[in-house]
């Protein structure tokens, strides 16, 4: 049985294009800078970002760790949501690595913080018993929230509350030209107002590995040393940033314009789930409304949603029809649409979803007619 995966936007595969230009790419040592395939990538992602240089990191996270690093001395402290992903999933490596500490407040439905609540947010430097803010950080887009893109008004907005107290706005933009997309601006235009950001290549965009972190010259040197010290150091990766190169193409021969479709699909799949008895609001800031869930809080590739009754037994139905979604924190179930999933693999989810539902116990009833090929 083949298998419609949509547990994440990372489990895509290279496009013969990538895997031709990975097998093609020229490379150095990039420990010594002299990997020019890599160079070519970090100078693309800058130029995209309107930022002045870049660097290729193995992992969102790490490019998440090393701008903590560039920006924060030990012992301070970061502003940043509580549901954000560099203070949730990724294994405490601010406290661990960086040595600082989070201000966690909570987030909005949208995903965005209160600018009133940020402000209060900073801590007292005169005071000793305070730690010192040296950070304000944004996930961009928002994943808890449904993955909804965070604007670039909001992002001038926050950056000019930490700009006003001389602290920088980092961006974890993860799904970065989502909201790009989502939006229709340039990426230069969103990521404008940040010190720096960092987005995957790996997520939506179809690489096999990495993600650039984007900043001052200044910044980026210190995130070099940043990731020679966790480890980051790579010698001939121009083979993993070659697909980097054409993921970030301008046009349909690149990978960012594409991400419109993954957003279509994720909307037609609420659609459809949303019309099942049995599936429900996720709750939470994915959606504070309880009852059914809404489509329109699909804005990019994500659908979170809760159904009314045991959720594993429901995955595991699933599975067996070949269809893979996540288990996610708060009782939620995520499904993520990316490169290779097309409207026919929607429309079987959906139905594999109305008969998992009927097994699992859940006793559904169908609302609306299920797409083409139901019963």
């Amino acid at each position: 049985m083949s298998l419609i995966d949509l547990r994440s936007d990372t489990v895509t595969m290279p496009t013969p294009e990538m895997r031709r230009a990975m097998a093609d790419a020229e490379v150095g040592d990039d420990v010594f800078g002299e990997d020019p395939t890599v160079r070519a990538l970090e100078e693309r992602a800058a130029e995209l970002l309107g930022k002045e240089a870049g660097l290729f990191v193995a992992s969102g996270s790490m490019g998440n760790l090393v701008s903590q690093l560039a920006h924060l001395a030990r012992g301070q402290e970061t502003i940043a949501g509580a549901d954000s992903h560099m203070v949730v999933h990724e294994a405490a490596g601010h406290a661990v690595i960086v040595g600082t500490s989070v201000r966690q407040l909570r987030e909005r439905p949208d995903g965005t913080l209160d600018l009133r609540d940020v402000a209060e947010a900073f801590r007292d430097p005169d005071d000793p018993h305070n730690p010192v803010t040296g950070l304000v950080e944004i996930e961009n887009t928002h994943s808890d929230s449904m993955a909804q893109p965070l604007s670039a008004d909001y992002t001038a907005a926050i950056a000019a509350v930490a700009h006003e107290r001389g602290v920088p706005l980092h961006v974890d933009g993860a799904r970065f030209f989502n909201a790009v997309v989502a939006f229709g601006i340039a990426p230069a235009a969103l990521a404008g107002p940040a010190d720096s950001v960092t987005f995957c290549l790996s997520k939506g965009l179809s690489c096999p590995v990495g993600s650039v972190v984007v900043g001052s010259r200044e910044f980026i040197w210190r995130a070099h040393r940043a990731r020679k010290l966790v480890g980051g150091g790579m010698r001939q990766a121009g083979v993993i940033a070659a697909p980097g190169l054409v993921a970030l193409r301008d046009g349909p021969s690149g990978m960012i314009e594409r991400l419109a479709e993954d957003h279509a699909n994720a909307r037609r799949l609420a659609e459809g789930l949303a019309d099942l008895d049995g599936i429900e609001s996720p709750g939470g800031i994915a959606q504070p409304t309880e009852g059914r869930l809404d489509p329109e809080r699909a804005r990019t590739n994500f659908v979170l949603f809760k159904v009314r009754g045991d959720r594993m037994a429901f995955l595991a139905r699933l599975r067996e029809r070949g269809i893979l979604m996540i288990d996610y924190p708060h009782g939620q179930i995520r499904a993520v649409t990316h490169h290779g999933i097309d409207e026919a693999d929607v429309d079987a989810a959906m139905r594999a979803a109305r008969d998992a539902l009927r097994e699992s116990g859940i006793a559904p009833r169908r609302r609306t007619p299920v797409p083409a090929g139901g019963d």
